[in-house]
């Protein structure tokens, strides 16, 4: 008869993802995790099978919980800057709210909170933590090629969706398609630029997602947006 599992996976994937967010993938123990879940080793392992199942576990909530609901605010087909300028702002303005709080009631990357940068359902995180997976970039992914594999898949997916939003904020204006994945590509490098950034200082990352607001009020200066 196989084992009944007696605990709640989702908690504690969501717990392991918080402390691979502030720690990183290989400074995080199966100590810390083990004292971050509640489980024995040998639950962990029964569950994942090793500590980067685990991880993985980790990751694909982050993408699901954190990153894919925070992206939906680009792919509503504004007709006007507005889904650019809420994606930008929302994010900025965590980041400043994280640099004020001690209660660690929001995150950069809107784990917790009503913001336009994120979901509600996370739980609460340290003002430097960051984005995980930009984390994950700067460690585990520079020698691992299922994480470099992750992390780019990110970059593909944030890039995709600041397409479509400059498209749909263009809609009717003559823009030459290498420009719109030039602009892409260039807000997902602030972007990512920044939440890097927010671990090392918080107003220089929210100084940089400003900019890239200012960016694309230049770029369409004519449109009106409601952000």
């Amino acid at each position: 008869m196989g084992r009944i599992q007696a605990f709640d996976t989702v908690a504690v994937v969501q717990a392991a993802r918080d402390l691979f967010w502030d720690k990183g993938y290989e400074a995080t123990s199966l100590a810390d995790l083990e004292a971050a879940t509640g489980l024995a080793r040998s639950s962990l392992y029964h569950a994942f099978g090793s500590k980067r199942g685990l991880f993985d576990a980790a990751v694909a909530d982050y993408l699901d919980t954190v990153i894919r609901p925070r992206l939906q605010v680009l792919l509503t087909g504004a007709t006007d800057t507005s889904a650019l300028l809420a994606y930008l702002d929302g994010l900025r303005l965590a980041v400043q709210r994280r640099a004020d709080a001690s209660d660690g009631s929001d995150s950069p990357d809107g784990s917790r909170g009503s913001n336009n940068s994120g979901d509600s359902r996370g739980s609460g995180n340290s003002p430097t933590r960051g984005c995980l997976l930009i984390n994950c970039a700067a460690g585990l992914a520079a020698h691992d090629d299922p994480a470099r594999e992750v992390v780019d898949g990110y970059r593909a997916e944030l890039v995709a969706a600041l397409k479509h939003a400059l498209l749909s904020a263009g809609a009717g204006r003559p823009f030459q398609p290498t420009l719109v994945d030039e602009r892409a590509r260039t807000l997902a490098s602030f972007t990512m630029s920044a939440m890097l950034l927010a671990r090392v200082n918080t107003d220089e990352s929210a100084a940089l997602l400003e900019t890239a607001s200012g960016l694309v009020r230049s770029w369409m200066p004519e449109v009106g947006s409601t952000a």
